[in-house]
């Protein structure tokens, strides 16, 4: 039979081996996540490469179309300045004898009115009464 040191050995000398096999459970878990976590850098390592060079080429067109907007939008710029001041010049060239011309007519419609008529009529007031 055992002696009570021999039942304490065996037992400490089980848990050691129960331990060491949890231990090697888990750095065998931990190594088959390292090359998981490997492969799956280096998957992301090929990819990202060409995922670069669209990214810089997209971001290089971008640039040039931007170019091509702000032309577009200074011709613009310049385009609504000149017809503003189109605007202007017509304004100046038609609105002055325009207006001059229909003072003309109702002045002289006023004074063939004013002729037909027996009696002449009071000028009319313009304005608020006072």
């Amino acid at each position: 039979m055992l002696t009570a040191g021999e039942v304490a050995g065996l037992i400490a000398a089980v848990g050691w081996i129960v331990l060491v096999c949890v231990m090697v459970m888990v750095l065998v878990r931990l190594a088959k996540l390292l090359t998981a976590t490997t492969k799956a850098v280096s998957e992301l390592n090929d990819r990202l490469g060409p995922l670069l060079d669209d990214v810089s080429s997209t971001v290089a067109e971008t640039n040039r179309q931007l170019v091509a907007v702000e032309a577009i939008a200074h011709d613009v710029k310049q385009v609504t300045g000149h017809a503003a001041k189109l605007t202007g010049v017509t304004q100046t060239i038609f609105t002055g004898p325009l207006i001059k011309v229909s003072a003309l007519g109702h002045g002289v419609r006023r004074a063939i009115e004013v002729r037909r008529s027996t009696s002449p009529r009071p000028p009319v007031r313009q304005g608020r009464p006072s």
